[in-house]
């Protein structure tokens, strides 16, 4: 598919779900796996969200079963210039120059090797790539290694959001651990300042090139010369995805009837205790929020999560994708019960929890699939709070902390307890708040059938 065109990205969302492209070895999704290498370039001036957008952009493809890594030029250059001032980055610096270089170098002579040995079928290259010249020897590797390009450059002139990226950087990044905030603050506009005199945005000299702009923060998207499936699922999310400091707020629904009972699924009631937690979560979004803004609720379309959610005064929505796991024949059953009615079943679960599908039912993978539209509009999105279900928060936790698909099904996530976390550049933080309220425990240990386990 060739797209060229500029796109705002409130456009009619492009419909989401399964792709199936015939070939000898894929994943849920379909892609070529012993034919794919597409290496994701980063371009845009420092504090313009690049390193942030290549985190998302490696959680959301692992997310999706997708293997990608990052290479970071910037933690190459560490190794021999580890804090280095403003002045290292000026384009009169011959040695700072050769020493940028040399970063480079080793940075994708590593990613080819990546590729070669088959470790991934995308890579990002994380760099300013500032200049049409060093572009063009990136696209030159590429290509003598048969490796698909794809840039992707942010730029942004919002000078609130470059001041907010200013902020995190001189508090998170590797350059200025130790150093005095102000200080680092002040290095680190005058790097910007050394970056800025040699900048050269994308323009038309360099149609032939497939490449995507990000600008003022997705305000505006241009698209040139998109090739294949995986560049167009990479671009779907890039023109989705905004880099505004923000958090997300995470619940489950307050215990249930049935988890008083052991039993999984089913539409039931709250509980007295999960009463009692609906009436303290307005309590705890207030203190972890700490402002007045107002948060768009999202809950499911099941009672308790609408119940949980009925005292918080904020706007509501209910969406069926976050529906909990479907359960099938095993709808309204303890663990006992479908270990001694369906013990094969049981044993392959454990097995396998993540691809393991209950007859008529779900699997964590399945969930995962109806759940990118949810991801694709949080990405979107300010001030969301979801109230959910268990099987459903791990999912979207296990995309923001990039947690292992074959661990995410194995996580605790306690009735009772408000999880806030907030995306960075380098990782995501999370705060937990939990309320002073009983509630069974319903996470059950690999192979135990155990009531409240």
């Amino acid at each position: 598919m060739a797209v060229n065109g500029v796109y705002k990205p409130d456009m009619n969302r492009v419909p989401t779900g399964e792709f199936f492209l015939p070939s000898r070895r894929t994943n849920g999704f379909g892609v070529q796996a012993e034919d794919t290498k597409i290496c994701v370039i980063m371009v845009g001036l420092p504090a313009r969200g690049k390193s942030l957008i290549a985190q998302k952009v490696v959680r959301y493809l692992h997310w999706l079963s997708i293997k990608a890594k990052i290479f970071n030029v910037g933690q190459y250059r560490r190794t021999a210039t580890p804090n280095p001032t403003a002045e290292f980055f000026d384009t009169s610096n011959s040695e700072g120059e050769k020493l940028r270089m040399a970063a480079a170098e080793a940075a994708v002579s590593d990613m080819c090797r990546y590729f070669a040995n088959g470790e991934g079928l995308i890579a990002i290259l994380d760099a300013t790539n500032s200049t049409k010249a060093r572009r063009r020897w990136v696209q030159e590797r590429c290509r003598s290694e048969g490796i698909e390009t794809l840039y992707v450059e942010s730029k942004c002139d919002e000078e609130s959001t470059i001041m907010s990226n200013i902020l995190e950087v001189k508090t998170t990044s590797p350059d200025y651990v130790g150093q005095d905030p102000e200080v680092a603050a002040q290095d680190f506009r005058n790097r910007i300042r050394n970056y800025e005199k040699v900048y050269q945005t994308i323009d038309e000299d360099e149609s032939d090139m497939t490449y995507v702009k990000l600008i003022d923060v997705g305000q505006r998207v241009i698209i040139n010369q998109i090739q294949d499936y995986l560049q167009s699922r990479v671009v779907y999310y890039l023109m989705n995805l905004h880099i505004r400091p923000r958090s997300i707020w995470l619940s489950r629904h307050g215990e249930s009837k049935y988890n008083l009972e052991g039993k999984i699924g089913g539409d039931a009631d709250i509980s007295d205790r999960g009463e009692l937690y609906a009436k303290a979560l307005p309590g705890l979004v207030k203190k972890s929020v700490g402002d007045n803004r107002k948060l768009t609720v999202w809950t499911s379309t099941l009672k308790r999560t609408i119940q949980t959610a009925r005292f918080l005064e904020f706007e509501k929505l209910e969406w069926k994708a976050l529906d909990e796991l479907d359960s099938g024949v095993c709808d309204g059953l303890t663990y006992a019960e479908i270990e001694e009615r369906y013990p094969d079943d049981f044993k392959q679960r454990d097995e396998d929890k993540y691809n393991y599908r209950y007859l008529g039912g779900e699997s964590y993978r399945d969930v995962v699939i109806r759940l990118e539209p949810i991801i694709m509009e949080l990405e979107r999105s300010e001030n969301i709070l979801i109230v959910t279900h268990q099987a459903i928060l791990r999912c979207i936790y296990a995309y923001f902390m990039n947690v292992p698909q074959e661990r995410s099904p194995w996580m605790e996530v306690p009735l009772h307890t408000l999880i806030k976390l907030t995306p960075k550049a380098y990782s995501t933080q999370e705060e937990r708040l939990k309320a002073d309220i009983p509630a069974v425990s319903t996470f059950r240990e690999k192979g135990s059938s155990a009531k409240h386990q």
